[in-house]
């Protein structure tokens, strides 16, 4: 669990894998928004065994945009074992904010949408996990491939079948969950791959948690980490394997979980 000396409003944690050239952008726009709100927030980015520059090119942003007494925006680089469910746990775990939200490296959903996540747009005590849609009325999908829209809604029909019933759209690297929704479904959290999404979702139906799906407008990257036909086949796998977790009842108590240590925030 954090170890926090203050609570944020909002932390935003960002999983981040070879991203030395996606991530400073990213990170410019992020940090531009948050200063434009009224509320503290914090950015925490979690490198997963990169091999590029990732974790310096964050510590270089932090050095040339962030004061070391900045009350509004803090940014902080953890590190955490392969895999970017383990990046999203690790982040989540040890992130702050009453409001928690993942946020792909890629920025595929413009940052200023990040407010239909929160209250007013939401209702404050309305929902523990709001995720963001691109399948629902007013989601808005721009320049995706037909054949990865079609993979996408195979793939969805099957989890729908299998895991998790009536959620039109599990795989969006978008969602917020409260801090309390974080801190009961995170513990129990088992797979460290993509199928990560599925299982905090399952873990979140499993305890009676309130979920909303909320349209957004998400932009297709073509560079993105996805490999379809590799990972689709692994996240079936996991998937498999969410239900036998879930029929031994195994999402009713937290996994032992090894996690490498925190490096100081920078």
């Amino acid at each position: 669990m954090s170890d926090c000396e203050q609570t944020p409003y909002l932390s935003i944690i960002i999983p981040a894998y070879n991203e030395e050239r996606r991530l400073p952008p990213t990170l410019v726009k992020i940090v531009g928004y948050l200063r434009q709100q009224s509320y503290a927030s914090e950015v925490v980015v979690v490198e997963n065994g990169s091999t590029d520059q990732t974790s310096q090119v964050v510590s270089r942003f932090v050095d040339e945009h962030i004061m070391p007494d900045d009350k509004l925006v803090r940014v902080k680089l953890l590190h955490s074992l392969p895999g970017k469910g383990a990046a999203v746990k690790h982040g989540m775990l040890n992130a702050c904010g009453e409001y928690r939200f993942i946020c792909d490296a890629d920025l595929a959903m413009p940052i200023e949408e990040i407010a239909k996540f929160l209250p007013p747009a939401l209702k404050r005590g309305g929902f523990d996990i709001a995720i963001a849609s691109r399948e629902i009325e007013g989601a808005v999908r721009f320049q995706e491939p037909e054949y990865r829209h079609i993979m996408g809604r195979v793939f969805n029909w099957l989890v729908r079948l299998l895991a998790v019933p009536g959620i039109q759209d599990t795989q969006c690297g978008f969602k917020m969950f409260t801090s309390e929704a974080a801190e009961t479904i995170f513990p129990l959290q088992r797979i460290d791959g993509w199928g990560f999404d599925v299982e905090v979702l399952y873990i979140a139906r499993r305890h009676q948690l309130k979920l909303v799906e909320i349209p957004i407008h998400w932009y297709y990257q073509t560079d993105s980490r996805v490999r379809p036909v590799r990972d689709t086949v692994s996240m079936l796998r996991e998937l498999l394997k969410i239900r036998r977790n879930g029929r031994r009842g195994l999402y009713a108590t937290p996994a032992p979980h090894p996690m490498v240590d925190e490096l100081p925030a920078v």
